[in-house]
């Protein structure tokens, strides 16, 4: 005869075999689930965002709210973990999680320090950026609804016996995150300078994502010169789908010094697919691709191509991104602001002119507008030409004795779309009001930094009064503006042209009056001073 189990003896038997399929630990807050990225409460999350150089440019906080105004769900946030950079304090981290939450960002922080290691000397391994995300611990508890580890950057570069080491090192660093209460979702970074173009993380993904306690790991390559045609595209992506992991593009570009990638296959793919991006990078780039600034001298009113491309344009993060549901975002807010007041003219000159309008309101907050421009007063087709997240704007670049309709509408978080203002016909002036000008220019750079400081004089030599004023200048050796400066509102062209306008306060120089402006700005190399200022599209003298 068979033996009966006992009741009781059967069910702790059940117990332990229940026991012994769980894993090790259940994720919490963002979390993958199959080929996706969701939310605690199971939405899936799709990254839109941009990457900003915070451990470089640590003074810019402004840019969080500023990139989200172009609607990006996502910041991808560089940090520094002392080996090369930093290290970015536990207090610094705290505060910059703090900037992505006012601003309903999901935070993806990562370590730069970890680019190139075994070709790079100065890298730092995994094993120290592990290290280095266990020492600020105390700023990510809590965080898992809103924080993503990004482990290292470009974790290892183009050293193939040492990039062969990715899978063991990349596990190796998570075990010892989750081992030290770490359980928020991880990005991995890919080897070979982030583009794995010999698919090494491609390959072993599986195995890191099965190191992992948490199952909780999603895959980042870097979409440079590599991928540069569709076909490679869309079959990296292809490989991951097969496999069942999770992907996001977590770096590219329009353009690099590597090879030109195919940017419009790579954002209409990964949207067709619900895949994640990042662009890189929002401002301060240097060194040879400052053509990958999405904003000029991080002035969110001042858009480059890439910026128009990325944040405007097809498949772009204004068209795209949805906002975390842990924001409020997800479709549950589908009320528009309301429509913004028509705008009025200030500060009229021959190239410029200041435009204010009534705000608008909204139930959850107004995250910015998009100001719209056509030339002639019959209308026509309205370009977008700045994205303020206040109700003012100045809009440059304008031709002399030329009309201008300009119309705005507001957005909001999710982003809901108010419907568009009146529209506001202004003329230019004529150019040359006030006649002649005197500029005087003066730079001091910061000991042991790229920095300095430029002194600026606006002088009216004319023998009538200067109503308003644009100066302009350009830039022959890369230097950069970093607004906002003081005197002038300051904007800077991709290919270095400067131009400041006038203050209300400061818009009417009496003859031989003065007025004093400057700001601060960064160089490479070195730091030539302008050879030439015109003042409303006139020749100044100089000294």
């Amino acid at each position: 005869m068979r033996k009966r189990l006992a009741l009781s003896t059967l069910l702790a038997v059940l117990a332990t075999m229940l026991v012994l399929v769980q894993p090790a630990q259940a994720a919490v807050g963002l979390r993958v689930s199959g080929t996706r990225v969701v939310e605690a409460n199971g939405t899936p999350f799709v990254m839109r965002g941009v990457n900003h150089a915070h451990v470089w440019y640590p003074s810019q906080t402004s840019s969080f709210a500023a990139i989200k105004s172009y609607g990006a769900n996502t910041v991808r946030v560089v940090l520094g973990s002392g080996q090369r950079w930093g290290p970015t304090s536990a207090g610094e981290v705290a505060n910059v999680i703090s900037l992505c939450k006012q601003s309903r960002l999901i935070c993806v922080l990562e370590v730069h320090d970890t680019t190139g290691f075994g070709e790079e000397a100065a890298a730092a391994s995994l094993d120290q950026a592990a290290g280095y995300w266990i020492s600020v611990a105390s700023a990510l508890a809590g965080q898992e609804n809103h924080v993503v580890i990004n482990l290292g950057n470009e974790p290892f570069g183009n050293n193939q016996q040492v990039s062969a080491t990715w899978a063991t090192a990349t596990s190796n660093a998570i075990v010892r995150l989750r081992n030290a209460g770490l359980d928020h979702l991880i990005m991995a970074d890919a080897p070979m300078w982030g583009q794995d173009w010999q698919n090494i993380m491609r390959d072993n993904a599986s195995t890191v994502f099965n190191a992992d306690p948490d199952r909780n790991t999603v895959f980042s390559v870097h979409m440079y010169g590599v991928y540069d045609t569709a076909a490679e595209i869309n079959a990296y992506f292809d490989a991951f789908r097969t496999a069942g992991l999770p992907l996001v593009v977590g770096e590219f570009g329009h353009n690099h010094s590597d090879g030109n990638p195919d940017e419009d296959t790579i954002m209409a793919q990964a949207q067709a697919r619900g895949l994640g991006y990042i662009g890189w990078s929002w401002s301060g780039n240097s060194g040879g691709v400052e053509y990958l600034d999405m904003v000029t001298g991080f002035n969110p009113n001042s858009l480059t191509p890439w910026g128009e491309r990325i944040l405007n344009g097809a498949n772009g993060i204004r068209q795209t991104s949805r906002e975390a549901t842990i924001y409020g975002g997800g479709g549950g807010d589908t009320e528009p602001p309301t429509t913004p007041g028509t705008p009025v003219a200030s500060n009229v000159t021959a190239t410029s002119v200041t435009l204010n309008w009534a705000a608008s309101t909204d139930n959850t907050g107004v995250a910015g507008y998009d100001v719209y421009r056509a030339t002639g007063a019959s209308g026509g087709t309205f370009a977008l030409v700045g994205s303020p997240t206040t109700n003012t704007f100045t809009a440059t670049g304008l031709a002399a004795a030329t009309t201008y309709r300009f119309s705005v509408r507001a957005r909001d978080a999710v982003p809901n779309v108010s419907a568009s203002s009146g529209a506001l016909t202004v003329t230019t002036a004529s150019g040359g009001g006030g006649g002649a000008c005197r500029v005087t220019y003066s730079a001091t750079n910061w000991g042991g930094s790229n920095g300095f400081t430029a002194n600026v004089t606006v002088t009216n030599t004319g023998s009538s009064a200067l109503d308003g004023w644009t100066l302009d200048f350009a830039y022959a050796a890369g230097q950069r503006v970093i607004p906002p400066g003081w005197g002038a509102v300051w904007s800077q062209s991709a290919g270095g042209d400067v131009s400041a306008v006038n203050l209300d306060w400061n818009a009417r120089l009496a003859p031989n009056a003065s007025t004093g402006i400057g700001f601060t700005g960064t160089y490479n190399g070195s730091n030539p001073a302008p050879t030439s200022f015109t003042i409303n599209g006139n020749a100044c003298t100089t000294g």
